[in-house]
């Protein structure tokens, strides 16, 4: 995959591989030990159906990185 500046990615729309759009994307986590990127932190659309991902205290999805399929003009992550 490409290198991608995280600057390019803040505010980027995220849709699962079933094109449901999923939200924007908020914030990404790293494991401080080993600098590996952890979870994706998406702002979830309203009409967002049952998702198996966990929702953090604030209502946003962790979406685990290795479920990213694209990035291009939006995120399309594994559902």
């Amino acid at each position: 995959m490409a290198e991608i500046l995280a600057e390019n990615l803040s505010g980027k729309a995220v849709t699962g591989t079933d094109g449901a759009e999923m939200g924007m994307l908020y914030n990404i986590t790293m494991d401080l030990e080993t600098g590996r990127l952890r979870d994706l932190i998406i702002d979830p659309n309203e009409h967002l159906d049952n998702t198996q991902f966990e929702v953090d205290e604030q209502g946003h999805l962790l979406v685990p990185v290795d479920r990213v399929q694209a990035v291009k003009d939006h995120m399309i992550v594994q559902r």
